[in-house]
């Protein structure tokens, strides 16, 4: 299975240490490069960038389609431009990103996408975490933005 990710996903996750659900899940991660940049600049107290240094299994891919990139860019962030470029150029099974504008461009590319939350969701459903409000929580105090009512239906996905 080859599995994209964004930056947002990543810093996240390895925020609220929870970061190897995304093995758990998936097995190996990949990132573009202009991502593990990001990730890396957002400063050493950042659990992303040791994670990222140590885990072999995220591995740090370059792209080489420059014309998707450069449209893409146009509309979103390096990071999101290259992970969707990325998950294009190698037919990706799933790009895992956040940011509404990144799914939509990636979702009109074809590709198959999922978030933090979709991730959390299929933890659960999968026995890997035993609820979600906690991580929830832990995600919102942690600066992440959901709102109440898809706060409230994950909760009932769920069955918490």
């Amino acid at each position: 299975m080859i599995i994209v990710s964004d930056t947002s996903p990543i810093s996240n996750l390895a925020a609220i240490g929870q970061l190897e659900l995304l093995q758990k899940l998936y097995g190996n991660v990949i990132i573009p490069t202009a991502v593990y940049q990001e990730i890396l600049n957002s400063g050493h107290t950042n659990p992303a960038v040791l994670a990222i240094k140590s885990l072999n299994w995220i591995q740090t891919y370059s792209i080489t389609n420059n014309t998707l990139f450069q449209t893409l860019q146009n509309i979103l962030d390096i990071g999101e431009a290259e992970a969707i470029t990325l998950a294009v150029e190698l037919n990706a099974d799933r790009l895992i990103v956040d940011e509404r504008r990144g799914r939509k461009e990636a979702i009109r590319l074809g590709l198959r996408v999922t978030g933090i939350l979709g991730i959390l969701l299929a933890a659960k459903q999968q026995g890997l975490v035993s609820f979600i409000q906690p991580l929830l929580d832990d995600l919102i105090a942690n600066g992440f933005w959901i709102r109440e009512e898809l706060y409230a239906e994950l909760l009932q996905l769920a069955g918490e």
